[in-house]
């Protein structure tokens, strides 16, 4: 049997500007990088931070790399969990103020096995429409009943947990939406959840390190305590500037998913090195606050000079600062039009985002300063007046 068939859906992505590609990044994550042989100025990656380059998290990773080695051999219940993952267990835990944290190798993987160890078919989970494709994904693999309300929308939520009568509830939302930038209203859904006696699951991956005082994310931000925000999870590949996962939670939670979580349980365990080197970005993240500040600077900066534009951006206070441009063939001209002039920004298109909602992802970082930000606008503004949105 032959791949005919699929050779024609994708020639139809082709026509339809919805066709992604690969490019090969020849630089380390910061705002001047090397792609395919050129140099840009890139706003697309998700290191707010700046500290996937920087040198003592470098550092980190190079020591502990020379004392446990490169893999991490094992799962982290066979020979896999090593003292650099506990101590790294162990901080975050404080640093998020739950009793406990447990590491998994990527985001995706985190929300799966959380999802999937609480909820079976004799329950119910409700998602925001526009959650991540992970979570969706673990609602969908846990066989729970799966309902999604309105964005944001409290009332829309309410509404649903009061018609069913499921035997554990799970409402599962971003904390910052990484596609729109926006912000849960945490709070007012914590209320809800308390009322319908239904837990509260939040993957807080784009919130860490930049909300809250000591960036703690969303939860910090609200205050929110483990009786509040049950479950949370965070990612480590963003503003941590590593990779990997970790769920924060109680006791219970953390050994439930000891026990049930699948991609917990039969995968190998992150590099030993790569929890060491977050120790040390978990370190810089709390300590140096002004990071945060210019993040909070760089993102006024941006929106004021994109509403002078006349520039539809969405409402985000977040470094996630997407630019609505409506068709996707648009926005591909418009990414493409930047790409010429030195400007490294992905178009995101459906099915990542929903049908006439394409979009430019501009993302900042605290390694941008001032006048990157201004040199970003001059060519905003000249490819988007030659593509007639301004």
């Amino acid at each position: 049997m032959s791949f005919d068939e699929l050779s024609a859906e994708l020639n139809n992505r082709k026509q339809q500007f919805l066709y992604r590609q690969r490019r090969t990044l020849e630089t380390p994550q910061q705002p001047l990088v090397k792609v395919d042989g050129r140099e840009y100025l890139a706003f697309c990656s998700n290191d707010y931070l700046g500290l996937a380059n920087h040198p003592d998290v470098i550092s980190s990773f190079q020591q502990a790399a020379n004392i446990y080695g490169v893999g991490g051999g094992a799962s982290h219940l066979v020979n896999g969990h090593s003292h650099a993952h506990h101590e790294l267990e162990e901080a975050l835990a404080e640093f998020t103020g739950r009793p406990r944290a447990l590491l998994f190798s990527t985001g995706y993987m985190a929300n799966l096995g959380a999802v999937n160890a609480l909820l079976d078919k004799q329950d119910a989970v409700f998602q925001d429409r526009i959650n991540h494709a992970s979570l969706l994904d673990a609602g969908l693999l846990s066989g729970a009943r799966f309902q999604r309300y309105l964005h944001n929308d409290v009332e829309s939520l309410d509404k649903r947990l009061g018609k069913t009568e499921a035997r554990r509830k799970l409402v599962v939302t971003d904390g910052v939406f990484s596609m729109d930038g926006d912000i849960a209203d945490l709070p007012e859904i914590a209320s809800v959840c308390q009322k319908h006696n239904a837990w509260l699951m939040v993957d807080d991956a784009h919130g860490f390190g930049c909300l809250g005082k000591h960036g703690g994310g969303c939860a910090e931000s609200f205050d929110m305590s483990v009786d509040q925000l049950q479950v949370l999870v965070g990612t480590l590949g963003k503003g941590f500037g590593t990779a990997g996962a970790f769920v924060a939670g109680s006791e219970e939670l953390i050994e439930t998913l000891i026990q049930h979580a699948r991609t917990y349980i039969y995968t190998t365990s992150m590099p030993p090195a790569v929890a060491a080197a977050t120790l040390t970005s978990l370190k810089i993240l709390k300590s140096e606050s002004w990071r945060r500040d210019k993040l909070q600077s760089l993102i006024k900066q941006f929106r004021q000079g994109c509403e002078q534009l006349g520039l539809q951006l969405m409402d985000s206070p977040t470094p996630i600062q997407p630019i609505l441009i409506g068709e996707s063939d648009k926005a591909l001209e418009i990414s493409e039009g930047l790409e010429r002039e030195g400007i490294f920004i992905s178009a995101i298109r459906p099915p990542t985002v929903p049908q006439g909602s394409a979009r430019l992802r501009v993302t900042l970082s605290a390694a941008h300063d001032e006048t990157q930000v201004d040199v970003l606008l001059s060519k905003l503004e000249k490819v988007a007046s030659a593509s007639g949105i301004i």
